[in-house]
């Protein structure tokens, strides 16, 4: 039998008129209003690139009765403006989410930067992890965020992983719960609900759940003894959510129910012997369950979306992440409450959950005596001088020198004037683009600092005279800026055009230093280099920094894991 919320007891610890609210609102709610509450809708500043609707912010709200909200894009006033516009307009306060897992720069475009999961791991500090947290807490409320959908509390087992490369925290159980715990007590010195991810835990295998079912494929021991010590960990420190991750487990699905035969292996958010089973009865957990994004194809390739919108709710899910049409998907989940799919009792269950979580944030009665809505004043805290202090500390404790075998470092002007630049990038035009503000700004940089810099153009295969190459460079200075996700199951550097100039085929012609602004391996596509950097960022401090070590003014402080070698001997040369 499902086992159903308490109220009283943790992550909600409701008092009686707490939960008269919930209770009251649910009895007076329509099979609407109901079906709504479930859905977190994505609002867009601009085109609506998913759902493709012709319905106005107020009408999502009244029509559709949405219990969530989250946004992507823009600066902080127009974000703040957005959300005091749901929440004025919406009858029971929302839910408004946002993804800061490096700080509050996941919130809002002037948001403050202070460290990805894999900046904090390397600088072996739980300072580092608390400042990320506490920065992307504060930074949230003031623009009237309540609910944080980070940390990933994965375990990145796998090197050739970039989903999770950079928003893990480590390699091991051990050092996800050590710095994972520190985010989180830096997250609750504002009032933001904590949601971890992404159950039952990625990192294991190197596809992306946006493009394809995820898979563990650990064995029921392996995962009690990693994520399952993770999960419990953070279940009995409260944690209030848990989004689950288009992943499936399935030798533990087949332990929980032994009927189940390979094709009948779900993602977690479709799985009830993953949601009910798993995570609410063996693991305790009294929380929100909400799934990933609907639209990734980890959740669409498993059956019709008639069908598993509703199912992710009666497999144990609480909340619905992402509308694909809203009018359709919908009354999807309306007709699946009123066809028994989603049971009076699962529906009830779900709702005191999300309910609850509004109540445990006094959500109603700010409503009520109008401190729901956020100010332009409170909108100072975002970039201060005290957050981006923070960012400077944890620049300083994270770059890490993976290696320098060949003794290229330090550099100077005096020994090394003229740098040839050679800047990689990844996804082009997409949502993860990077700008040529970057590269610019790198240029510019150590042109400042008395550098003659020629930005190599990697359009080309030649490579011209060795002998005059060697004659007219001091240094190579590669630096990679790859981000992305959702375009291919994983992200390595993608040369120009086929053998490329910009190939490090000079590492013996000159001193040659590749540096990388996001993933940490790829040293698998560039083993040949024998100065190698991970610097996790390319905001201006991070770079500012990065080119002190490298001339000597500041040393490496940050630690490298073991999956940076890419399993590959010569990478260690």
């Amino acid at each position: 039998m499902p086992k159903l919320v308490d109220l009283t007891k943790k992550p909600y610890q409701l008092d009686e008129s707490q939960i008269s609210w919930v209770e009251d609102t649910i009895r007076n709610m329509s099979d609407e209003e109901k079906a709504g509450q479930l859905f977190t809708n994505l609002f867009f500043f601009g085109e609506d690139k998913f759902s493709g609707n012709d319905f106005t912010n107020d009408e999502i709200i009244e029509r559709f009765h949405i219990g969530g909200a989250r946004y992507h894009g823009s600066n902080s006033k127009e974000i703040q403006e957005l959300i005091n516009s749901l929440q004025g307009k919406s009858d029971i306060p929302l839910l408004v989410a946002a993804n800061c897992d490096a700080g509050g720069n996941g919130a809002t475009s002037d948001g403050t930067y202070i460290a990805s999961g894999a900046q904090a791991e390397a600088s072996r500090d739980t300072k580092v992890a608390y400042d990320a947290g506490y920065v992307s807490g504060r930074e949230e409320t003031a623009l009237g965020v309540n609910v944080n959908f980070d940390p990933c509390v994965d375990i990145l087992k796998n090197w050739r992983n970039t989903i999770v490369n950079t928003r893990a925290y480590g390699t091991n159980a051990d050092d996800v719960i050590k710095y994972t715990t520190a985010y989180l007590e830096g997250l609750t010195q504002s009032e933001v609900i904590q949601c971890i991810k992404h159950f039952p835990g990625d990192g294991t295998e190197e596809r992306d759940q946006h493009l394809v079912l995820g898979v563990n494929e650990m064995s029921i021991d392996e995962w009690e003894d990693s994520f399952g010590r993770v999960y419990s960990h953070h279940i009995d420190n409260g944690v209030e959510m848990i989004m689950a991750g288009h992943i499936a487990l399935p030798e533990y699905q087949k332990a929980l129910d032994p009927e189940l035969e390979d094709k009948d292996i779900l993602p977690a958010t479709l799985a009830p012997e993953l949601i009910q089973d798993l995570l609410k009865t063996k693991l305790d957990f009294n929380g929100m369950v909400i799934t990933d994004a609907s639209h990734m194809l980890g959740m669409t390739a498993a059956m019709r979306r008639e069908d598993y919108v509703p199912q992710s709710i009666a497999a144990g899910c609480d909340m619905f992440l992402f509308f694909n049409n809203i009018e359709e998907d919908f009354n999807f989940m309306l007709k699946g409450y009123q066809n028994g799919v989603i049971t009076e009792e699962r529906m009830t269950d779900a709702l005191r959950r999300i309910l609850g979580l509004k109540a445990k944030l006094n959500l109603p009665q700010k409503k009520e005596a109008g401190t729901l809505l956020k100010s332009e004043e409170d909108l100072k805290v975002i970039g201060s001088d005290e957050h981006l202090e923070m960012r400077k500390e944890a620049a300083d404790k994270g770059i890490t020198l993976v290696k320098d075998t060949q003794g290229n470092l330090p550099i100077s002007p005096e020994t090394h004037r003229r740098i040839r630049l050679y800047y990689l990038e990844g996804e082009k035009g997409g949502m993860m683009a990077t700008s040529d503000e970057t590269v610019n700004f790198i240029k510019e940089e150590l042109e400042r600092r008395g550098y003659d810099v020629t930005l190599n153009d990697g359009n080309s295969r030649v490579k011209g005279r060795t002998l005059e190459y060697r004659e007219n460079v001091d240094l190579a200075l590669e630096v990679a800026n790859v981000v992305g996700y959702g375009a291919q199951n994983n992200y390595r550097i993608q040369w120009t055009v086929a053998m490329s100039n910009e190939v490090p085929w000079f590492v013996h012609e000159v001193p040659t230093v590749f540096v990388s602004l996001n993933y940490t391996t790829h040293l698998h596509d560039a083993t040949m280099v024998k100065t190698f950097v991970n610097a996790y960022h390319d905001n201006e401090e991070t770079i500012r920094q990065l080119i002190d070590k490298l001339e000597g003014k500041s040393e490496f402080k940050g630690v490298p894991n073991e999956n940076v070698w890419a399993n590959k001997w010569q990478a260690k040369l």
